[in-house]
């Protein structure tokens, strides 16, 4: 059995740290017989939203913090604090207020999370250059072969990853420690928050035996009641079955459960895994019906997907629309553009005309309780919006619309707008 202190990093025989670090005396000691032949590590933020709010006001400290939409939206992210009321993320908001009508309820600033989540990202990749990004706050890191670059092994590279972030960004992370990806994601979880759980190679099928089948990464509620009708619930179970089988009855997924069971991922940690979509929406407070409310809100979304695709760097060749109408049933439109884009105005004009058809075709007045849209189809960004000579309007917007991007880089997003963006 080998020990590592998290906080001093210094690394003995188990028997040597059985309760707290020898050196220093923390009690944050992990312990691990592969603690040091274990590269593939998975850096979860613990309840990101909520902790990147709580840092930036200091008051909200010990009280449960919620980010979400208002009181028709959902949960975004909720504090350890809220957690214990029993709210959880993806949980309608009137259920969060009324399990904790305490909780501190703070709208989601996605600018400023997908800041400190460059930030993040930042420090990884000064330890690898193999980071691959799941989300804001959620990334796999290779570390196998990084122990002459730093003179450490990977279980402390990622031990000084964590204490780097809570220090310079102020927020903090868990760690999963694995010989893959599922598995290391799957120890990130383990002990939140601030965890670091390892899953080694020797345990990892009698680890998995025990546990749901929820815990397989890529399991959803569909796939896991389509489980339970066929009387499983269990790793165990699943362990139990040929992996042919698996296939015949549950086809690309069941060849991933197959191998994820036995401890197996082929996959291997990609640096380069392409942003797929940029799309921004929101729930409604209350149920609109009105085509005019219903573009106002529609030219704000699509400010917010020009500003993300902007500083990707990158253009979007399909504009989505997406709507949720008031008997949940949800809607989505595309078009394909003529050329890439990147602007808010382009994306705009076509989300109105999917919207203005989509209303149209309707024989009653139908309402609405979300509004979204998106670009699919991502290239880079030097492709975006060529100058069409045959169309001076459309040069003339793109040249407005720049020229707005050169004030907001200058004195803020809110410093300047369209009248079509006010309520």
């Amino acid at each position: 059995m080998t020990a590592m202190c998290r906080d001093c990093l210094v690394v003995a025989p188990g028997e040597q740290m059985p309760t707290r670090c020898r050196e220093c005396g923390s009690p944050r000691v992990v312990r691990h017989p592969e603690l040091l032949l274990l590269g593939i590590a998975h850096l979860d933020c613990d309840a990101f939203y909520a902790s990147v709010e709580k840092r930036d006001d200091p008051s909200l400290a010990d009280k449960p913090v919620v980010v979400g939409g208002g009181h028709r939206g959902v949960v975004s992210a909720a504090c350890y604090t809220a957690r214990t009321y029993g709210v959880r993320s993806a949980m309608p908001m009137f259920e969060a207020l009324k399990a904790c009508p305490q909780a501190v309820v703070i709208r989601p600033d996605m600018q400023k999370y997908a800041a400190v989540g460059r930030q993040i990202r930042a420090i990884m990749k000064d330890y690898t250059p193999l980071v691959e990004p799941l989300s804001l706050d959620e990334a796999f890191m290779d570390l196998t072969g990084t122990e002459r670059l730093h003179g450490r092994s990977p279980a402390a590279t990622a031990a000084t990853i964590v204490k780097r972030i809570e220090a310079e960004v102020g927020v903090t992370a868990s760690i999963g420690l694995s010989y893959n990806k599922s598995l290391a994601k799957v120890a990130s979880d383990l002990d939140k928050p601030k965890g670091f759980a390892v899953i080694g190679r020797a345990a990892a099928v009698d680890f998995l035996a025990g546990q749901p089948v929820a815990v397989i990464w890529g399991a959803g509620k569909a796939l896991q009641k389509r489980l339970a009708k066929d009387g499983i619930t269990t790793v165990a179970q699943l362990q139990a079955m040929e992996e042919t089988r698996l296939i015949a009855r549950y086809g690309a997924m069941g060849l991933r459960m197959a191998q994820f069971v036995r401890g197996e991922d082929p996959r291997r940690i990609s640096a380069n895994r392409p942003t797929k979509s940029i799309s921004s929406e929101t729930t409604f407070h209350h149920d609109i019906s009105d085509g005019e409310e219903l573009k106002k809100i529609l030219w704000r979304q699509a400010e917010r997907v020009a500003r993300r695709i902007k500083s990707a760097e990158l253009a979007g060749t399909t504009v989505t629309l997406k709507l949720r109408r008031t008997d949940f049933r949800i809607l989505t439109r595309s078009r394909r553009l003529p050329d890439p884009t990147q602007l808010a105005d382009t994306i705009y004009r076509h989300g109105v005309e999917l919207l203005a058809k989509e209303i149209s075709k309707n024989t009653r007045v139908i309402a609405y309780r979300l509004l979204g849209v998106g670009l699919t189809g991502l290239v880079d960004g030097a492709d975006a919006d060529p100058f069409d000579l045959a169309e001076p309007s459309a040069v003339r917007r793109a040249d407005a619309e720049r020229a707005l991007d050169r004030v907001r880089d200058r004195f803020g997003a809110d410093a300047i707008g369209k009248g079509r963006g006010l309520p």
